[in-house]
C-alpha cells in the first residue's frame, strides 16, 4: 500500500510540473540568462521537444576570453540530422560592445569539431570550401529569410557542419576577464520549404588599381542562364580601397538597382532596394569603385591586406525544384556596357566618424606605406628546395577557395602560375555518348563558366579566368613557350590553341566539332597535348578510341603518329587509353600515360621511336597523368587511378628516378583521400600540383621542408585567408582551454507552437523572448512543491517507485523524440529534477558525398567549394569508371547553370 501511496503521490508531481501555465513558463524562460553572450555562468543543456519536424540549433561561443585585438575564434556543430533540413531564421546572440561581426559558413570538414580554435592563423574555418550564410555585425540590421525560404543544409548537400567565425574587435572590452559566450540560434524544420534560399558572388579577378588615381571602377558582368531567382539580401566586401560598391539587374537596357552601400560600413547582408526577379537572358552587374590615393605602388586583387577585393553577395531564393545554391559571375563588365549604369553607382556612400569601422580585419596601421611593407612569400627560382625530399600537402593552399567543377587538365605557364581546366557544371556521365563517340548532350549547350582559370601557385587567388561558352567536356591542357594554351574537348573531339592576350581567341583549330574519326584530319575524345619549346610541334594523345599519338606542325600541319611501343615486337601491344602527355626537354622525349595498362611509355620526340617503359606494381594496374621535371637528371611524376576492381592500392602520386625508374617517393592528401587524380603539373621550386576530376579540387604538395612555411609573418603577425574569398590579418592565438561544461552544443529546440500548426514553413514573427526560451528542468519542477511534500517524497521513494519511472520515461522518450535519435538520461541534482535531462543526438553519418562542385564544390566541394565557377552541389562520389569512358556522374538538368 505504502509504494501504492509514492506511486501516485510522485505522478502528481510529474503532473504539476507539466501542468505549469504558459504564463509561468514564459516568465521562467525569460528570467534566465539564455540570450546574455556574456553570461557563460549556466551551461546551456539541449532541450527535444515534442514537435518532430521543427527544431533549433544553437551554436555558442564556450566562454572564451581573447587576450589580443583582432582575434578571431570559429566553433563548429554538426548538422543535426543526416536528412535534409532547412534554416528558416537566424537570432544572433551577440554584443556590440565585445563583437565585431559573426559569420556563419557551411562546409564538410571544419578544421576541428572539439571546442573552439583560433581560426585567424594557420587553420581557418573549413579544410574544404566554406559556404557563407549569414553575417551579423555591430550596428547593422538583422537577416531575415522571407516567409517559406529555407537554406538547404545536410542530405545530398555539402553542408553537413556549421562553423561559426566571431571576431573580437578591441581586446580592451575584456578588461574585465568576462568571458563571451556570444553565437547564433538556427530555427531549422525538417519540412521541405516551397523555395530554397542561395548565394550569388559576382568578384571581379583582375582589377588593378594605380597609385595616386582618385578613382579606379571594377566592373563585372554576367548574362543570367538558370531559372527564375529572387534577392532579397545583398552584402558587400572591399578592404581599405574600397569606396562604394553597387549591384544591378540589366533587362532591355533598363538596370534596376539591387543593392548599394560603402563596404567600409558594417558588412553583414542588408536588404535590397528593390524586390526584382532575375530571370534567362538578363544581365548581373556590378561596380566597386576604389581610390589609389595614398599608396605607392600597384595594387591588386588578392588575399592579403595589402592587396584589394571587389565583392557583391546576393542572398536569393528560388523554386524548389529548380533551386541551385550556389553561383558566381567573375566576367569582366565590357566599357560599353557600363556606359549606362546609373550615376549613384560613382557616387560614395556618406560614411560618418561614428559608423566609419575598417574592415580590413587587421592591426591598425597606416595606410600606403604600411600596407605595401608587407612581406609576400618568395619564388626565387634560385631558392627551389632539393626535389627529392619527401611531398607534402600545403596546409591552408588554395588561401582563397576555389569553385570548381570536374577538373580535367593542369598546366604551369612561364611564369609558373598554375593553369585550371574544369568542367563547370557540364559532368561526363553514362549518357553523355552513344556507342559511336557522337556527344549526346549538345542541346545544353556550351559550359558558360569560366573553364580556364590562371591561379597564383603561391595564394591559390584567382588570377585570370576566361574560356565561357567555348567547351562542352574539357579534358588536357598545355601552354606552350609564348603562353598560349593548346586544350582537348572530348565532345567536340577537337583540339584548340588559345591566345592569352586577347579574351578568348582561338588560334587553331584541330578535328572537326562533334565529329569522331581516325584519320588524319580528326580525333576521337583526345585527351591532351604537349608542345616542344625547341621546334614548336604538337603532340595530341588520341584518346579513348584511337589508340595513338600524333604529331604535328606549328602551324597545325599533320606530321605523323605512332601506337605503343615495345623491346619484344612479338609481345607489342596498342595503347589503353593514352591518356596523359608530357615533354621531357633535356632528352627530347615525348612520355606518355597509358591508363588502362597501367604504365608510362617513352619515345623520342622526333621520331617516335619507342625508348623505355616505366610500369609498377604500385601503380595499381592504372596511371592517369605523367609530368617530368628536370632535376636530378630526370624526375618523372604520375598519379595512379581506381582500378574496375576497386582500389587494390592506395591512390596517390608517385616520384620516380627517370634512369633507374626507382620510386623515390609516394604522396597523397592529409586533409581528404584521392577520389580521382586526373592531372598532375610539377613547377619548378618543387612544388607538384594534382587535379581530382571527383572531388573538384586541386591539391598542392611541396617539399618537406617547405610545408612548415605556413604563412607569412610580419612583426608576430600571420596572414591567411579564412573566409572564402577574403583574408584577414590578426595576431596568433592559443585556444583557450575549457572546462566540460562550457563545451559548445547543439540545443535541438522546439519552434514556437504557432510554427507547430501553421504551414510547412515556420512564421518568423515571433517575439525575441520566445524564440530564446530554454528549460531549467530542475528549479522549474522544484518550484511547484512545499517543503513537507519534497521531505516526504525523499523518505518514502522505495526502489520500485525508481522502476516504475524508468518505464514511464522510456515510453515518454519514444514519444518526443521518435526514430533518429539517441536519447540521454542524466541524474539531476535536485529532487525536482528526478527524471533527469534529455539530450538529442543526431543519428546518421555525416560525412555525405557531394556542387557547383561540387561545385567544389564554389565545392565541391562554393563557393565549393567561393571557389572558381563549377556547381557546387554536384560532387561525384562514386568513382565508378571503365576503359572507354571517366567520370561518370549523373548530368545536371539543363538550365542549372552557376551563372
Amino acid at each position: 500500500m505504502g509504494v501504492l501511496v509514492c506511486g501516485v503521490l510522485m505522478l502528481a508531481v510529474i503532473c504539476q510540473s507539466h501542468s505549469m501555465s504558459p504564463q509561468a513558463r514564459s516568465k521562467r524562460y525569460q528570467e534566465t540568462p539564455w540570450s546574455d553572450p556574456n553570461d557563460c555562468s549556466q551551461p546551456r543543456q539541449p532541450l527535444v521537444m515534442s514537435n518532430p519536424y521543427n527544431f533549433s540549433v544553437d551554436i555558442r561561443m564556450p566562454g572564451v576570453l581573447p587576450t589580443a585585438s583582432d582575434s578571431y575564434y570559429c566553433v563548429s556543430v554538426p548538422v543535426p540530422t543526416s536528412r535534409e533540413a532547412y534554416i528558416v531564421d537566424f537570432v544572433p546572440h551577440a554584443s556590440m560592445d565585445t563583437t565585431h561581426h559573426m559569420l556563419l559558413y557551411g562546409c564538410r570538414a571544419p578544421y576541428s569539431t572539439k571546442g573552439h580554435w583560433d581560426c585567424g592563423t594557420e587553420q581557418g574555418t573549413c579544410r574544404d570550401e566554406a559556404k557563407i550564410m549569414y553575417a551579423w555585425a555591430r550596428n547593422a540590421p538583422p537577416t531575415n529569410l522571407p516567409k517559406d525560404v529555407g537554406f538547404k543544409v545536410g542530405g545530398d548537400t555539402q553542408i553537413t557542419y556549421f562553423v561559426l567565425q566571431l571576431h573580437y574587435g578591441d581586446v580592451n572590452s575584456f578588461r574585465d576577464h568576462h568571458r563571451d559566450c556570444s553565437g547564433l540560434t538556427l530555427r531549422m524544420t525538417s519540412k521541405p520549404q516551397p523555395f530554397v534560399a542561395g548565394m550569388y558572388l559576382m568578384m571581379s579577378v583582375d582589377t588593378v588599381i594605380p597609385p595616386g588615381k582618385a578613382v579606379t571602377n571594377a566592373d563585372i558582368a554576367c548574362t543570367y542562364s538558370s531559372y527564375p531567382m529572387y534577392p532579397f539580401a545583398f552584402r558587400t566586401h572591399t578592404h581599405r580601397l574600397g569606396k562604394v560598391v553597387s549591384g544591378y539587374r540589366i533587362r532591355n537596357g533598363q538596370w534596376t538597382l539591387i543593392g548599394r552601400q560603402s563596404p567600409q560600413l558594417p558588412q553583414a547582408f542588408y536588404s535590397v532596394s528593390n524586390a526584382v526577379d532575375v530571370r534567362y537572358g538578363d544581365t548581373l552587374a556590378a561596380r566597386c569603385v576604389f581610390t589609389g590615393e595614398g599608396r605607392s605602388g600597384k595594387t591588386r586583387i588578392g588575399g592579403t591586406s595589402s592587396d584589394e577585393m571587389c565583392n557583391f553577395y546576393m542572398m536569393y531564393y528560388m523554386d524548389y525544384k529548380h533551386a541551385v545554391p550556389y553561383m558566381d559571375c567573375m566576367e569582366h563588365g565590357s566599357s560599353a556596357l557600363f556606359r549606362g549604369i546609373p550615376a549613384e553607382a560613382n557616387v560614395p556612400v556618406p560614411v560618418s566618424p561614428d559608423q566609419l569601422m575598417s574592415m580590413v580585419h587587421g592591426p591598425a596601421h597606416g595606410d600606403g606605406e604600411g600596407d605595401s611593407e608587407l612581406e609576400q612569400p618568395k619564388r626565387d627560382e634560385d631558392e627551389a628546395p632539393d626535389q627529392g625530399t619527401h611531398l607534402e600537402e600545403k596546409a591552408g593552399w588554395p588561401e582563397v577557395p576555389l569553385q570548381l567543377g570536374q577538373v580535367s587538365g593542369l598546366a604551369l605557364d612561364s611564369s609558373d602560375n598554375l593553369v585550371i581546366f574544369h568542367r563547370g557544371d557540364h559532368r561526363w556521365g553514362v549518357n553523355s555518348f552513344d556507342s559511336n563517340a557522337v556527344y549526346q548532350q549538345k542541346d545544353l549547350g556550351p559550359i558558360q563558366q569560366s573553364t580556364i582559370l590562371v591561379v597564383d601557385p603561391v595564394k591559390g587567388s584567382i588570377l585570370k579566368a576566361s574560356g565561357r561558352n567555348m567547351f562542352y567536356l574539357p579534358h588536357g591542357i598545355t601552354a606552350d613557350k609564348d603562353n598560349n594554351y593548346w586544350v582537348t574537348d572530348v565532345a567536340l573531339h577537337q583540339v584548340f590553341k588559345l591566345s592569352t592576350e586577347g579574351r578568348d581567341q582561338v588560334l587553331l583549330t584541330l578535328g572537326e566539332a562533334f565529329v569522331p574519326g581516325s584519320d588524319r584530319a580528326h580525333f576521337c575524345q583526345p585527351t591532351d597535348v604537349a608542345v616542344d619549346p625547341a621546334t614548336g610541334n604538337v603532340y595530341v594523345s588520341d584518346g579513348y578510341c584511337n589508340d595513338r599519338v600524333l604529331r604535328f606542325s606549328p602551324e597545325g600541319k599533320y606530321l605523323t603518329h605512332w601506337g605503343a611501343g615495345s623491346l619484344d615486337r612479338r609481345r607489342r601491344g596498342p595503347f589503353r587509353i593514352p591518356h596523359s602527355l608530357a615533354f621531357a626537354p633535356d632528352k627530347r622525349e615525348l612520355l606518355v600515360a597509358d591508363r588502362e595498362n597501367g604504365r608510362v611509355q617513352c619515345f623520342v620526340a622526333d621520331t617516335g621511336e619507342f625508348v623505355k617503359e616505366i610500369k609498377k606494381d604500385e601503380f595499381g594496374g592504372k596511371v592517369f597523368a605523367v609530368a617530368y621535371a628536370p632535376a636530378r637528371g630526370g624526375l618523372i611524376y604520375v598519379v595512379n587511378g581506381e582500378s574496375l576492381y576497386g582500389n587494390l592500392v592506395p591512390l596517390q602520386g608517385f616520384m620516380l628516378n627517370y634512369s633507374t625508374k626507382e620510386i623515390l617517393d609516394t604522396f597523397a592528401p592529409e586533409t581528404q583521400k584521392f577520389k580521382m587524380p586526373h592531372d598532375i603539373v610539377v613547377a619548378r621550386d618543387g612544388s607538384v600540383f594534382v587535379g581530382d576530376a571527383a572531388s573538384d579540387s586541386v591539391v598542392k604538395f611541396v617539399p618537406s621542408e617547405k610545408a612548415e612555411h605556413r604563412s607569412v609573418k610580419k612583426g608576430g603577425i600571420e596572414v591567411q585567408e579564412i573566409e572564402e574569398t577574403e583574408t584577414f590579418v590578426q595576431a596568433n592565438l592559443k585556444p583557450i582551454h575549457k572546462t566540460a561544461s562550457q563545451s559548445v552544443q547543439a540545443a535541438v529546440q522546439k519552434l514556437p507552437s504557432a510554427v507547430e500548426e501553421g504551414p510547412p514553413a515556420p512564421a518568423r514573427h515571433n517575439s525575441l523572448e520566445e524564440k530564446e526560451k530554454t528549460v531549467n528542468r530542475g528549479s522549474s519542477a522544484a518550484e511547484g512543491l512545499s517543503p513537507a511534500l519534497l521531505t516526504t517524497l525523499l523518505l518514502l521513494l522505495p526502489l520500485l517507485l525508481v522502476i516504475a519511472i524508468g518505464v514511464f520515461v522510456r515510453w515518454k522518450k519514444g514519444r518526443m523524440y521518435g526514430d533518429g535519435h539517441e536519447v540521454k538520461l542524466e541524474p539531476s541534482g535536485s529532487s525536482g529534477g528526478i527524471l533527469g535531462k534529455l539530450r538529442g543526438k543526431a543519428a546518421g553519418t555525416l560525412n555525405l558525398g557531394n556542387f557547383f562542385a561540387t561545385h567544389k564544390g564554389y565545392t565541391r566541394q562554393g563557393f565549393d567549394r567561393l571557389s572558381t565557377e563549377g556547381s557546387d552541389m554536384e560532387k561525384d562520389d562514386e568513382d565508378a569508371t571503365d576503359s572507354e569512358n571517366e567520370e561518370y556522374s549523373a548530368p545536371p538538368p539543363p538550365g542549372t547553370s552557376s551563372q
